[in-house]
């Protein structure tokens, strides 16, 4: 499985997962309201650089740990989590695959000083599925880890990945805002769910306009979910036009002070390493390492922001200032229950089809009143079986089904919504749906 992912099946797979971002789950998690040293700050490290091992959630979790070779215990260092992709490894990340050592961990590695420490976790099944939010334990457990044993800076703690590594990372950015000071996504989407999303964290998305994998629709959607939480101004950025073998950076304007979004878009299919001037992409010619590594930097020796609400949004300069929503419309809206004046509603809308299946997302909104759970029914079409399902559980009687609400997004305020999405065999078509109070 390489890089470019030409593969079928990748590309199959990868659309099957795509979904919007969790809206209505909301979890709050405070942010760190200085930069501070750890417990591992003085302490001689008994970890060592290399593939080690942990136990997570029940699980033997792997993962490859790089440690400065200059390494002073009084020292604070930037901590940076680089994730795989779809069938991509950890070995993969630390060592820079084909393009060697200026690719390791995104090229952050080589351009690092010998300042960052780095770790590259291993996936289940070489995906970041997060079911149950196991990925997102994994990285819990080993931020505890690093920093009980190491010195790490809190306020400099990253996480990047590209494709399902992208989506992992923008899952990290929505469920511990207080814990990563910014993410790096890769040409992602919304594969690895977003529990929480409701609080900054600073940005940086790249996206090819023709990705075939993963459309630019997705990686909008995502980055949009932190043009709202930093308080920046909506706009669509300018991006290439196809054929001209080159990118464009936008800053967006507005955000507040120490919560940038930054969006990249070249022209280019499904890659992390796009080259200027040639359709080839390269990990030693990318202008993405340099990019990525000038983002971070604008952290260094900053305190971890307040997430308070209140706080007054910073003008920032704008690669394009024309303002407007830059989300795609959904592909097929589809209310199928009446406006919210009961307990609930629901409506349904197909995010992808292909060959034989398809990815359905329901969205359902509390009435008049606040509800503490809620589920929904209808009936497939001839041929359709449900065959995963996410933010939501399941029950099937023949071709009725119906998804009840799970822990995290049962409780609705008046008039508040939340999705639940899956995947299904057969061809796409417009449910009737009930919702009802659970």
């Amino acid at each position: 499985m390489t890089r470019t992912n030409s593969s079928s099946r990748h590309r199959w797979v990868l659309s099957s997962l795509l979904t919007l971002a969790l809206t209505g789950a909301v979890l709050l998690v405070p942010r760190l309201a200085e930069a501070g040293p750890t417990a591992g700050c003085g302490r001689t490290p008994t970890l060592t650089s290399g593939t080690r091992s942990i136990q997570s959630g029940g699980q033997n979790r792997t993962y490859i740990l790089s440690i400065p070779s200059t390494y002073n215990n009084t020292r604070p260092y930037r901590l940076i989590f680089g994730l795989h992709w779809l069938n991509g490894t950890a070995n993969d990340v630390a060592t820079g695959g084909s393009d060697g050592a200026a690719w390791a961990f995104y090229g952050q590695k080589q351009l690092s000083n010998d300042g960052t420490i780095f770790v590259a976790p291993q996936g289940i099944s070489n995906g970041w599925a997060n079911t149950n939010g196991r990925d997102v334990t994994l990285i819990d457990d080993l931020v505890s880890l690093v920093q009980g044993d190491l010195c790490v800076d809190t306020a400099q703690v990253y996480a990047m990945g590209w494709s399902y590594g992208g989506a992992m990372s923008y899952a990290l950015a929505c469920a511990r805002p207080s814990v990563f000071r910014a993410v790096v996504v890769y040409s992602g989407a919304n594969l690895s769910g977003c529990g929480g999303g409701t609080q900054p964290v600073a940005y940086f998305g790249i996206h090819g306009t023709h990705d075939s994998v993963l459309n630019i629709s997705s990686g909008r959607s995502i980055r949009d979910t932190f043009v709202r939480n930093n308080g920046c101004t909506a706009q669509s950025p300018r991006e290439p036009a196809q054929g001209s073998l080159t990118h464009i950076t936008t800053l967006y304007s507005g955000c507040r002070s120490g919560y940038p979004v930054q969006w990249a878009a070249f022209d280019g299919d499904h890659a992390p390493h796009p080259v200027d001037g040639s359709t080839a992409t390269s990990g030693t010619r990318t202008w993405t390492s340099a990019a990525v590594n000038t983002f971070l930097a604008q952290f260094a020796g900053t305190p971890s922001p307040s997430a308070s609400p209140s706080a007054s949004p910073s003008p920032s300069a704008s690669a394009s200032p024309s303002p407007g929503p830059s989300s795609p419309a959904p592909s097929s809206p589809a209310p199928s229950s009446p406006a919210p004046g009961g307990a609930c509603s629901a409506s349904y809308r197909t995010v992808n089809p292909w060959p034989g299946g398809f990815q359905g997302e329901v969205t359902v909104t509390a009435g008049s009143a606040p509800l503490t759970g809620w589920s929904v029914g209808w009936t497939l079409s001839s041929g359709q079986s449900i065959t995963q399902l996410w933010s939501g559980t399941l029950s099937t009687s023949g071709q009725s089904v119906t998804v009840r609400n799970v822990s995290y997004n049962g409780s609705l305020s008046a008039g508040g919504s939340t999705t639940f999405g899956f995947l299904a065999g057969g061809t796409p078509s417009t449910p009737t749906l009930t919702c009802s109070a659970a």
